[in-house]
């Protein structure tokens, strides 16, 4: 009793703690947005400078670490108890994966990206050349494969395996435990859930924005309606009211139904623009890009550009290595959540290889089909994109037959990513401010919701880059997060080593009380067969003994 009453009372200090701070954040945002962006952008772009060699080396190790788990003895160890089945099917798995927030970057980076930089190139490359072309798709895969998914990985597996195996509250501090002890439960773990919490409602405020920016851009490209604030408010509101009713469905009803629906409309929409578009053009590409991104990827992995005052590597790469640990905290605790009864090779499969696979086929499919229309159709594209990145995917639709009714498809495939996000978003905000709870209550889901709904909107308003000012404070937030992520893999480390040694000690006291057992049964059948041999010859002998006798 007294247990539960300070779970309750430690929960209650991180919710009231984390959205005042949030409140400050927003009202700052929205008072003064300049001041809020340059403080940002300035600890942003020191951040990016002084430890971008950091985030290259530790998203790198991340994605190391992942796969030998995967191939280690510790690959069999299972996210549950033995013999515990998966809750979901592979399938609904992989779709609530992309639910979590990444699919809305495929869709918004997957046109965009190679088109970018096709014309702004990394260091060493001709602008406008075939070569920029192949590495602007190659870029984009790296940007959105191996590495960003290493960071998730390693927050999902750490709180999988506390939560499934230990009994530990689904909170980013439960994974201190083995480090910390019962501290976890002080002021020590408060502060962990707190920074947590405010870098997940702050990166996923940041992504309504610009969620929201990019369905209204899509609207007034395909459709009459002006891309204004209150067309963007509209949008806002709508994703409010469906979120709140997938929330309260929950997750089994609520995002797994959307997602698997979600999973429908991006395998249409590229097969769509696979076999409209410049097909044999895009399997090829398809082909190249795989291969270059395997031959490539360890270099990419660990270039950097110390003889030259290119920012192209600070802009791009680490940028988005920030951004991925800054959403790792969102992204790792709803993997975890979804994965009870898989296997630790199994999760590592899922959570690096198939992605990757998705993102070479993605990107493969329209980049390659933008980047086509740029350098063999003059369709101006790379200009377009540059100045409207928002408008990417609908500029390449227009492209292809039937422009209208496929970009209405791409709206609404935008639209249930971002429904998803908000979703999932609301739900780990709601576990990590009710003590780990792994079905929080609704009315806690639905206020998370509410609130990143209305500091997206508060921004939006403010104008003069209140949402990129927010944006930026959240990618700053990632460096000192990095490192609780290398904390992460220690305390995993250390957790899978003890259940290791334990189950190995188990197995070999298992198999001594077999081989036990069966010396007795030898023994017994020995001194079995030795009586049965005596009695019979003494036996024998008393007949004998009896005829002669009779004889006599």
């Amino acid at each position: 009793m007294e247990e539960s009453k300070q779970s309750s009372s430690s929960s209650k200090s991180v919710l009231y703690i984390s959205t005042s701070i949030i409140t400050v954040l927003i009202l700052w945002g929205a008072v003064s947005p300049s001041s809020l962006g340059n403080a940002s952008g300035a600890a942003l772009d020191w951040i990016i400078e002084t430890f971008g060699w950091f985030y290259m080396l530790l998203l790198s190790a991340f994605v190391l670490v992942g796969l030998g788990l995967a191939v280690s003895p510790f690959g069999k160890i299972r996210l549950g108890k033995e013999g515990e089945k998966p809750e979901h099917s592979w399938l609904s798995w992989v779709g609530m994966l992309f639910a979590s927030g990444l699919g809305v970057g495929f869709v918004f980076f997957g046109v965009a990206e190679p088109l970018l930089y096709y014309l702004d190139t990394p260091v060493g490359i001709e602008p406008a050349t075939v070569d920029s072309a192949e590495s602007g798709i190659r870029y984009g895969v790296f940007h959105w494969g191996l590495h960003a998914w290493g960071a998730f990985s390693i927050v999902g597996l750490t709180l999988a395996y506390v939560q499934f195996r230990k009994g530990r509250p689904a909170l980013i501090s439960s994974a201190f435990y083995p480090l910390l002890g019962n501290k976890v439960n002080g002021w020590v773990g408060k502060l962990i859930d707190v920074f947590a919490v405010i870098a997940t409602c702050a990166g996923v405020a940041t992504t309504f924005g610009l969620s929201a920016m990019q369905i209204t851009g899509g609207l007034s490209y395909v459709t009459s309606l002006p891309n204004s604030i209150y067309i963007q408010l509209a949008v806002i509101l709508v994703v409010t009211i469906l979120f709140i009713f997938s929330a309260v469905k929950g997750i089994d009803k609520g995002i797994k139904r959307l997602s698997n629906i979600n999973l429908v409309l991006a395998a249409l929409l590229l097969l769509f623009v696979l076999f409209t578009g410049p097909t044999l053009f895009v399997l090829e590409n398809m082909v190249n890009t795989f291969g270059g991104y395997l031959s490539n990827v360890v270099s990419m992995s660990f270039t950097m550009t110390p003889y030259s005052e290119s920012e192209w590597l600070g802009t791009n790469t680490i940028f988005f290595w920030a951004w991925h640990v800054s959403w790792s905290p969102f992204v790792g605790l709803f993997i975890a959540r979804i994965s009870k009864g898989r296997t630790v090779r199994e999760f590592m499969a899922g959570v690096l290889i198939v992605p990757t696979v998705l993102a070479v086929i993605w990107f493969s499919v329209f980049g390659g089909s933008g980047l086509f229309f740029e350098m063999y159709q003059g369709a101006g594209l790379a200009n377009v994109v540059s100045t409207d990145v928002e408008n990417a995917m609908f500029v390449l639709l227009e492209q292809l037959p039937l422009t209208s009714l496929v970009s209405g498809m791409a709206i609404i495939l935008i639209l249930i990513f971002f429904v998803t996000s908000a979703d999932s978003a609301s739900f780990v905000l709601g576990s990590m401010t009710s003590n780990g709870r792994l079905n929080p209550a609704n009315k806690l889901k639905v206020m998370w919701g509410v609130l990143i709904a209305a500091t997206a909107s508060v921004l939006l308003i403010s104008g003069d880059g209140g949402l990129d000012a927010l944006q930026t404070a959240a990618l700053s937030a990632a460096l000192p997060f990095a490192c609780i992520l290398i904390l992460m893999i220690v305390s995993v480390f250390i957790m899978m080593g003890r259940d290791l040694g334990y189950e190995k000690r188990k197995k070999r006291s298992e198999q001594l009380e077999i081989i036990k057992s069966e010396v007795k049964e030898d023994i017994k059948e020995d001194i079995y067969e030795e009586l049965k041999e005596e009695v019979y010859d003494e036996v024998r002998q008393e007949l004998q003994e009896s005829e002669r006798k009779k004889a006599d």
